[in-house]
């Protein structure tokens, strides 16, 4: 597909309408595949967020409104259901804008497009779903007592979102949060925010009532910062960096907020001496080069059992080179470009403090020769690591293999649990039963044995320790936009006899 001179040029999203920033002030679309600029997109301040949760309040319901907190689960989800209809429908059109917008290849943005509308269908059946699953009784051991649960949606929700998989992780929050009731104001990363504002397009177009969702773009301290501290917003879901989520909880907590938040990563990749080499390195490729490294959950700390680690790195090598590294939109390109000239920045930085370390760069580590634009990051392993490097210990957030060794199952387990992060592990063995003691031992919200990064709609994602707190997706992902409330109800025609009566006139 041929990428369009320009992009449409969208304004701020509330009330079912499109409107154009309090300030009037737009920021710039780079392609970072070709450093030039497509276009631009509203930049929000809080005068706009202001305007955007008066529209979700006065959606959900609580003052008074249309009434979204109340609505059947199946009216909930006939528009959830439609909303995945129009995805499916624009899914080459809305993967061209997420690559030329994010750097990454267009086959994987296209996998995306369908990832998203399977969200929002599982969601739309967990929403027709929940009416029924209201006043669930609670067994109680006093007869004259009986007691059931309420699900009710938590409010008007804050969703702020990141770059790396824009729409995609956008829909982890939309789709459930609309599904139990509530109104939201989605806010993503100004780095990429296209498909994010052709979702509001797409609200429009299927008819969901005004300010069920809206969705402000802008800069995180002009648009994000306001959003997360105001009053009137009910709950706040984050996806990005741990620093982010730290001031986002310091925040929260003046209000007694509650958040979920899924944070960074450092996730460790445990490989023993009985496996198939070729099989192993195309996983562990995958779990560090998939959408050029900008994983939270990519398992960049590479651990390689000492009877293998030559002959694997050998392979790892060749694998490497044959990786087809161009344009984004190019048939077969299997590593696009990293997000922006800021990220290409901190990256190198990355390398070139772990060589000053005394790492050793063993493959990669620069711009590929045959690219002369766009911000482009060979496949990049480094050796000879140490645990107090920062290599070892940061999140690269680019496609960056760091490389130790180990010689016993539990040493293994101590290097991979060796960081203050825990969203993700991953276990490559024959022997089965090791691997699932090593699941266990694994400090992490997600284990993968023989594999890694596979994820499905219907199974929890988040993590531990420093990357945050709360499971998205499944089930799990709908009761983040739930509150619980008990009712009990007295049923005898007695008196309840604590109290002696008074006596009688």
């Amino acid at each position: 597909m041929a990428a369009p001179s320009a992009i449409p040029r969208r304004g701020l999203f509330f009330g079912g309408r499109w409107r154009e920033p309090s300030l009037g002030r737009r920021l710039p679309v780079v392609n970072p595949a070709t450093e030039a600029t497509i276009g631009d997109i509203p930049a929000a301040t809080a005068e706009d967020v202001e305007l955007a949760l008066s529209a979700a309040r006065d959606a959900f319901g609580r003052d008074g409104g249309r009434h979204w907190s109340r609505a059947p689960g199946a009216v909930r989800a006939k528009y959830l259901k439609a909303i995945a209809a129009k995805i499916k429908d624009k899914k080459s059109y809305l993967a061209l804008l997420e690559t030329l917008d994010s750097g990454k290849p267009l086959d994987e943005a296209a996998g995306d497009m369908e990832d998203v509308a399977a969200c929002f269908e599982y969601y739309a059946d967990l929403a027709e779903a929940l009416d029924g699953k209201q006043r669930a009784p609670i067994s109680l051991p006093m007869e004259n007592f009986e007691s059931y649960v309420l699900k009710e949606p938590i409010g008007v929700v804050g969703l702020i979102t990141p770059w790396n998989y824009p729409l995609l992780m956008a829909t982890w929050k939309v789709a459930p949060a609309l599904a139990a009731g509530c109104t939201a104001v989605l806010k993503p990363s100004e780095l990429a925010s296209l498909t994010c504002l052709e979702l509001g397009g797409i609200c429009a177009e299927i008819g969901l009532p005004p300010g069920v969702l809206n969705i402000i773009t802008g800069l995180g301290t002009e648009a994000g910062a306001p959003l997360a501290s105001h009053p009137h917003v009910d709950k706040i879901a984050f996806t990005g960096s741990t620093e982010t989520g730290k001031r986002i909880m310091i925040t929260a907590s003046q209000m007694v907020k509650p958040v979920s938040l899924e944070l960074g990563g450092k996730s460790p990749l445990i490989v023993f001496d009985d496996v198939d080499i070729d099989k192993a390195v195309e996983w562990a490729m995958f779990g560090c080069l998939a959408n050029a490294g900008q994983v939270c959950s990519a398992t960049s700390r590479l651990l390689l059992h000492e009877k293998i680690a030559k002959r694997f790195l050998d392979r790892l090598i060749a694998w490497a080179k044959s990786i087809k590294i161009s344009d984004p939109l190019e048939e077969g390109c299997r590593l696009g470009s990293v997000v922006s000239e800021g990220q290409y920045q901190k990256i190198m930085k990355f390398i070139s403090t772990a060589r000053c370390e005394g790492a050793t760069i063993l493959y990669g580590g620069a711009r590929p020769q045959h690219l002369k634009r766009g911000f482009f990051i060979e496949p990049t392993i480094i050796t000879n690591v140490s645990t107090s490097m920062q290599i070892w210990r940061e999140e690269v957030f680019g496609p960056v293999i760091c490389v130790k060794e180990f010689r016993t199952e539990r040493e293994a387990v101590e290097l991979a649990n060796d960081t203050y992060y825990g969203l993700a592990g991953a276990v490559i063995s024959n022997d089965l039963e090791r691997c699932e003691r090593i699941s266990k031992a694994i400090q992490s919200g997600i284990v993968w044995i023989n594999c890694s990064q596979p994820c499905f709609v219907q199974a929890p994602w988040g993590g531990n320790k420093r990357s945050g707190f709360g499971r998205e997706l499944g089930q799990w992902g709908l009761d983040n936009y739930l509150s619980v409330k008990q009712v009990t109800k007295y049923c005898s025609d007695e008196p309840y006899g604590w109290y002696r009566p008074p006596s009688k006139l």
